[in-house]
């Protein structure tokens, strides 16, 4: 039998996209629900379901993230994380997961491919692609998205010793990987539009992604 593969999903109130989402996680994958707070039913929703729920009581994308990682069973290994809003199929789980599993990758992420042209809007592609531009100058990572969808082992995950628990979080493993020596790949993944009467809170608004660019250029700064 497989080992098991933990799936953080970091959660501020997406029991609108939770059914659905936790409906199509694959085999061998288990998802841990770091909710961040929601006011909506979220965590009630998922522990129905007989999901593992994590209360982060501190507010932001990366304290979730941690404390889901925190969470994760060290005997699995391997740790994906994904957002909770039903942007992304689980079905594809597995293909970020695969290779860092038998060893051909140290960390692999996800590159959004738009199923539609809301699911994501030009003001967030546009930040997105200037950071990752410079993450590409500054750390030959071969990466062109700072995707909050990843895998890699818990373990290694957690010696980075990473800082940022806001939206810096995903650009400063890229950082702490790239120090590391870690071998970082990147996968397409279909980028769908969220579930419906729900919003992102980065690029579901201009001010949403310019607070995320602001914690990663603080990121950098450092």
């Amino acid at each position: 039998m497989p080992d098991m593969t933990d799936v953080v999903l970091p959660c501020l109130n997406e029991s609108a996209a939770l059914p659905w989402l936790l409906d199509r996680m694959p085999a061998g994958y288990r998802p841990i629900l770091a909710d961040n707070g929601s006011t909506d039913g979220s965590a009630e929703l998922a522990r129905r379901r007989g999901v593992r729920v994590v209360g982060v009581p501190e507010r932001g994308y990366g304290a979730a993230v941690h404390a889901g990682i925190l969470a994760a069973d060290p005997a699995d290994g391997v740790v994906c994380v994904m957002d909770a809003d039903g942007s992304f199929d689980p079905a594809q789980l597995p293909r970020l997961a695969d290779p860092v599993r038998a060893g051909d990758a140290d960390l692999v992420c996800g590159r959004r491919r738009p199923t539609a042209a809301r699911a994501w809007p030009l003001h967030a592609r546009l930040g997105n692609a200037v950071l990752a531009r410079r993450l590409r100058g500054d750390t030959g990572l071969p990466v062109h998205d700072i995707a909050p969808i990843r895998a890699a082992r818990r373990d290694a995950l957690l010696a980075l010793d990473l800082r940022d628990r806001r939206f810096g979080y995903p650009l400063e493993l890229l950082l702490g990987a790239a120090r590391a020596g870690w071998r970082v790949t990147e996968v397409d993944v279909a980028y769908a539009p969220r579930a419906a009467g729900t919003r992102s809170k980065v690029t579901g608004t201009v001010r949403g992604t310019l607070r995320a660019i602001h914690d990663m250029r603080a990121v950098l700064a450092r």
